[in-house]
């Protein structure tokens, strides 16, 4: 397995991926007119794209990798879904009100996917990259259990979390783009209560960590998790949800 590549994990991740916090979407919604016509790309198996059509917009979720974008079709078929990628899409131009990209614009190569989305949106139109961060300050349990990754990989970075480097200077970066006349940032905070067995598919579903880490010691980290949560009730999962949003010029 390499980084990016969730082939083998689009089931786990179609079934224990958290959703995003609502107040992020409500803010965003927000700024948008009735039934706005958004495209998520790099949609996965469709967590955030739901989101975006429960909250009534009109949505076409694009994925270029198959596995994934199957899954999301089986769970979402009354959505809109191609098969793209950030740097070509495949969509018409000038017809979104919002683009966005839900735990994946680090992936794409930044300029090309940047001219991409000023192709597609409106002016004065949106543009949203956001990413679920575990919140575990406090609580020992998941202290204790995110520690002992980084024992098992000495030296590991995130690279698909909202916590990585790709995150830190994404402000400047977007404002330096050319392409963007304003860029807010957005934090929101959810809880999940989540079962012993939804808390490991989480970090199965996980592909940063499993690839740096290699798959025998990512085993034992999966060991050590069940020992660590089994016969628990629930988890309390917090997680901080970092977004941001940009508006495109003219």
């Amino acid at each position: 397995m390499k980084h990016g590549d969730f082939t083998n994990l689009a089931a786990n991740y179609a079934k224990y991926r958290p959703g995003y916090a609502p107040l992020v979407l409500e803010a965003i919604g927000g700024l948008l007119p009735e039934a706005a016509r958004a495209a998520d790309v790099g949609a996965g198996t469709g967590l955030w794209s739901r989101m975006l059509h429960k909250a009534g917009m009109r949505v076409t979720a694009v994925e270029p990798n198959e596995a994934m974008r199957r899954q999301g079709q089986e769970l979402l078929p009354h959505l809109t879904w191609a098969d793209g990628s950030a740097e070509a899409t495949g969509l018409d131009s000038g017809l979104y009100d919002l683009v966005t990209m839900a735990s994946s614009f680090h992936w794409p190569d930044f300029n090309s996917a940047v001219k991409e989305f000023e192709r597609l949106l409106k002016p004065g139109a949106y543009f949203a990259a956001l990413w679920n961060t575990r919140d575990i300050t406090g609580d020992p349990l998941l202290e204790d259990i995110e520690a002992k990754i980084y024992e098992l990989t000495p030296g590991m970075k995130r690279v698909s979390s909202g916590r990585s480097e790709f995150c830190d200077g994404l402000t400047s970066r977007l404002e330096s783009s050319g392409v963007f006349s304003d860029v807010l940032y957005l934090e929101g905070h959810h809880v999940e209560l989540q079962t012993p067995e939804h808390y490991l598919g989480l970090w199965e579903s996980v592909n940063d960590i499993r690839v740096q880490a290699g798959e025998d010691n990512f085993a034992v980290f999966l060991n050590y998790v069940r020992e660590k949560t089994n016969g628990l009730p629930h988890i309390a999962a917090r997680y901080k949800t970092r977004c941001w949003l940009a508006r495109k010029g003219g």
